[in-house]
């Protein structure tokens, strides 16, 4: 059964009841993220996510590990474009001590100043990470390209050089400007009791102080084409290719998931049976939608041997082009639609994935949508709809092209003409 609840605060807080679970998984969104970050403080929100685990002033770092692991739980965080996440899964006879514990690390960390310092050396083995990972790299690249200077365009992890330069200050004021109740979500699932549920939630979160702050404004992102070539010594060319998407709350979102299951977003899907099946040119193709408040990007990636990259970039503008033009037919929909309702219903499983949707739902929506309304909308998506999407996003005009390793970029720019 789903609830919202709202604290004295102002912060939002939205459940859902699992009684066949025996797990409840509780979720801080916070409304900031990559996007919100100014110049001279891009990596900002994935550093103070790392930070939160640092030591509060009543735990230290390794206390905090042990009490998490006393409980049996599960406590992690993850930074997106346009939010920042804290999490924790524990059985349901453990939730008040979660939430305790949860509470501590978002309003009592200390941000130590050598803590700070030692967390930079990992953050930025973390940059590195993603230097030695094509697969990432090209598509940090794509977005790079795709979006220009954009904010939605910068890798969530900053640079290295800004990683360095951050001081604890830095961080401190970015958390006061952005870490407030009337920018913050939490979303419960599981197996609980509202009534000692909402009582515990508004003595842990209910007593931190809003602001009249206006937040940092954000506007659209234009999506730009062009082609942007790394050479580096790699056995493959890694490839990622680009257009517009939609928003997260778009009205033909569903058609969007359809049109891009079609065109990469399965095993039986037009890129991966021409270029993998039939062609044998690639062994990992696949599509994906990036949906955000106010837009979002449709991209392809493909890794493949440097000579055919040209070729790959070729066979994916036709079918690209032929989707525009022609859609898709009664069984290729019917496909897709079956392919979205299984793996919605499968991805509703666990409570984890719950409290996700009832956060993202309450975020880009502001009011929850049931799994029955989700499969409904599926079912109503027709071959009409998704034609006119596809005249609408699928325009190779407005392709940009990432590509990674020892390919010519002549020869890439021949493809696209």
């Amino acid at each position: 059964m789903y609830r919202k609840l709202i604290l004295k605060n102002g912060l939002r807080v939205v459940t859902e009841r699992i009684p066949t679970l025996k797990s409840v998984t509780v979720g801080v969104w916070v409304n900031v993220g990559s996007r919100d970050e100014g110049l001279g403080e891009e990596g900002f929100s994935h550093f103070i996510e790392h930070m939160f685990f640092k030591g509060t002033k009543a735990r230290s770092a390794t206390q905090i590990s042990r009490e998490i692991d006393a409980l049996g739980g599960e406590l992690n965080a993850f930074t997106g474009r346009e939010t920042t996440t804290f999490y924790v899964k524990v059985l349901d006879q453990h939730v008040q001590p979660a939430l305790a514990l949860l509470s501590d690390l978002l309003h009592h960390s200390r941000f130590d100043a050598k803590e700070v310092e030692k967390e930079k050396q990992v953050v930025r083995e973390e940059i590195r990470m993603v230097q030695d990972d094509p697969e990432d790299l090209v598509q940090d690249l794509h977005h790079a390209k795709m979006l220009k200077r954009h904010p939605l365009g910068r890798p969530i992890l900053g640079k290295a050089a800004t990683i360095q330069g951050l001081r604890r200050a830095d961080l401190l004021r970015y958390v006061n400007t952005h870490y407030h109740p009337q920018e913050t979500v939490i979303a419960v699932a599981g197996n609980f009791d509202l009534a000692p549920l909402s009582s515990w939630l508004e003595t842990f979160f209910g007593s931190a102080q809003g602001s009249d702050r206006p937040r940092l404004n954000r506007w659209p992102a234009a999506v730009s084409g062009g082609v942007v070539v790394r050479r580096k010594p790699l056995e493959q060319a890694h490839l990622s290719m680009g257009l517009k998407g939609i928003a997260l709350g778009h009205k033909d979102r569903y058609a969007a998931h359809a049109l891009n299951a079609v065109l990469g977003g399965s095993v039986s899907s037009r890129l991966f049976q021409e270029i993998r099946e039939k062609r044998g040119l690639a062994y990992s193709i696949y599509s994906y939608l990036s949906s955000f408040s106010d837009g979002g990007t449709l991209t392809v990636y493909a890794a493949t041997r440097p000579r055919e990259a040209a070729r790959v970039v070729d066979l994916i503008c036709k079918e690209i082009r032929r989707l525009r033009i022609s859609g898709m037919d009664g069984q290729e929909l019917e496909r897709a639609k079956n392919q979205m309702k299984g793996s919605l219903m499968l991805s509703l499983e666990s409570s984890h994935s719950r409290m996700s949707k009832l956060a993202k739902d309450e975020l880009y929506q502001g009011r929850h949508q049931s799994l029955q309304e989700m499969l409904a909308e599926i079912d109503r998506v027709s071959s009409e709809q998704v034609l006119r999407l596809s005249h609408e996003i699928l325009d190779l005009n407005y392709l940009s092209v990432a590509a990674l390793g020892p390919v010519s970029p002549t020869a890439l720019q021949s493809s696209l003409n």
